[in-house]
């Protein structure tokens, strides 16, 4: 697996990568992981930028004669040099001697640790539980974290035999770990509710789509009493 990025920063809990392309970043959710000695560690990607190298000095606008942003960068070449894209992954578990622990390994990434995409294969394994939401749901990040849990099921689920069946069993354990917080919940399970509905229309050869409130739990008056 070729390698997409090096750790500039880590801490227990994330770890920063600066890309060696411009722009070339994980897309939001992706499963990535870095080595040290042997360990493992897989981290999400929950949030990206592009700025100067030099610190405090902005980019400037370039292409008032342009045509094209293209042209930007070709009138400017030096422009790939002044300019880099970085990550933040959230660190969701490790593995050690084969085998995949969903919670925080003992150190941190190594700085200067190579990064890379995890393969389908990795990603279908490590997603076999869903142990690691409970990592996301009570950590803070710079962007909602509804939405990097979305955008990661969303993925996972692409690599599984039964994409459907992945999201509804994801979002059965989320309501249990988010309890009576529904209104995160719903805001989770829409975010995976496109993805949801074209599943079931798969599945059931063009017909509806299936509603979140299956996956949703249930409400106060539907349990009796």
């Amino acid at each position: 697996m070729q390698k997409i990025a090096e750790v500039i920063e880590a801490s227990t809990t994330e770890f920063t990568a600066q890309c060696y392309e411009l722009y070339r970043f994980p897309p939001l959710g992706a499963l990535v992981k870095t080595v040290d000695g042997t360990v493992e560690m897989y981290g999400i990607a929950c949030n990206a930028m592009t700025s100067g190298i030099e610190p405090g000095r902005r980019p400037i606008a370039r292409g008032k004669d342009e045509t094209s942003e293209e042209g930007v960068y070709r009138t400017n070449p030096q422009l790939v040099k002044l300019l880099r894209s970085e990550f933040i992954a959230l660190v969701a578990g490790y593995r050690r001697d084969e085998k995949i622990y969903h919670y925080l390994p003992a150190n941190p990434a190594r700085i200067h640790g190579f990064v890379y995409p995890c393969s389908p294969e990795e990603v279908k394994e490590f997603s076999m539980s869903f142990a690691f939401l409970n990592i996301l749901l009570n950590t803070r990040l710079p962007v909602p974290v509804e939405e990097v849990i979305g955008a990661a099921l969303r993925q996972m689920s692409q690599v599984h035999d039964d994409p459907h069946r992945f999201l509804v069993t994801a979002g059965k354990e989320l309501a249990v770990m988010l309890g009576s917080d529904f209104n995160r919940l719903s805001i989770i399970l829409n975010r995976f509710k496109n993805t949801l509905n074209k599943e079931s229309r798969e599945h059931s050869g063009g017909g509806p789509g299936v509603s979140p409130s299956l996956i949703s739990p249930p409400r106060m008056g539907d349990l009796g009493g």
